[in-house]
């Protein structure tokens, strides 16, 4: 399950970072079904695989911060016999999974009421949360034209898209990447999710900080919506991660080099507002 857990989010397999650190705190309940011989044996162990499942994907700060939280709950108990480090091990994980889910959840009923007064959205990559919040203003009564970009080259936007076409009160227009400048002129608002924010910096999947420039010359809002294990104020060093070529061109080639970096920093100056689960915050 861990080794799974580690190619699927190298692969991009789950998309949204929340979703991510989710998986990836359950994916420990596995060694909780292992035979260990002493407690150091069991400790190491998990450290190693959760220093796994970090590296799988070093931009997500909800998967360093969970990863470190549930082995830290652990070795700071100091227990006493393995069993005892299990129990421990299953607390945490719990815990830190329905932490982020609540987290989640509230920053989405925060983000609602915000979205509701707004005709026509658009939305970049996949997002729970933004999905979340739209659920909510829609459950509030509220209906919405959405465009949602695709997200080259992992088109996570598709996703995004085929999710709120399930949503009678939403009508969906996916466009590519290149268009969002073209149909901004029709939005209330841009909203997009929160990979994370270090210092005054969103990191988000790639295409973000175009699609914000753009959005700031053109007078249109913009939302980023998270939750508050979004914001890193140190142990985290964000790293970006350069995918394979090969997603973006399939043949081969020697001529010239390809580069595909999964995320691109945005000031947060560009923004209108950032919604988490304690508060809103205006620029």
């Amino acid at each position: 399950m861990i080794d799974e857990t580690v190619a699927e989010i190298e692969e991009m397999q789950t998309h949204s970072s929340s979703a991510v650190a989710v998986k990836a705190a359950r994916a420990l309940t596995e060694l909780t079904d292992r035979e260990f011989p002493t407690v150091e044996e069991y400790l190491r162990t998990l450290e190693r695989n959760s220093r796994a499942l970090r590296r799988a994907n070093r931009s997500h700060a909800p998967l360093y911060t969970t990863q470190r939280d549930i082995v830290d709950t652990v070795k700071i108990a100091d227990p006493d016999d393995v069993a005892t480090a299990k129990e421990l091990t299953a607390e945490a994980i719990e815990k830190v999974a329905s932490s982020i889910e609540a987290a989640k959840d509230r920053a989405a009923a925060k983000a609602a009421p915000v979205l509701a007064g707004d005709d026509v959205l658009l939305t970049h990559d996949f997002s729970t949360t933004v999905l979340a919040a739209i659920d909510d203003a829609v459950a509030d009564g509220a209906t919405f034209e959405v465009y949602v970009t695709e997200s080259r080259p992992r088109y996570h936007g598709r996703k995004m898209a085929r999710k709120l076409a399930e949503r009678d009160a939403i009508d969906v227009t996916m466009a590519v990447d290149a268009a969002a400048g073209y149909y901004l002129s029709e939005c209330d608002r841009v909203v997009v999710g929160i990979d994370c924010i270090v210092e005054d910096t969103l990191y988000n999947r790639i295409g973000t900080y175009p699609l914000a420039v753009a959005a700031a010359h053109e007078d249109v809002p913009m939302t980023a919506v998270g939750g508050d294990s979004k914001f890193v104020d140190g142990g985290f060093v964000f790293e970006n991660e350069f995918r394979s070529p090969s997603e973006v061109l399939r043949e081969p080639t020697d001529e010239f080099a390809i580069g595909n970096p999964a995320y691109d920093a945005t000031p947060i100056e560009l923004l209108d507002t950032v919604i988490t689960d304690t508060e809103i915050e205006e620029f």
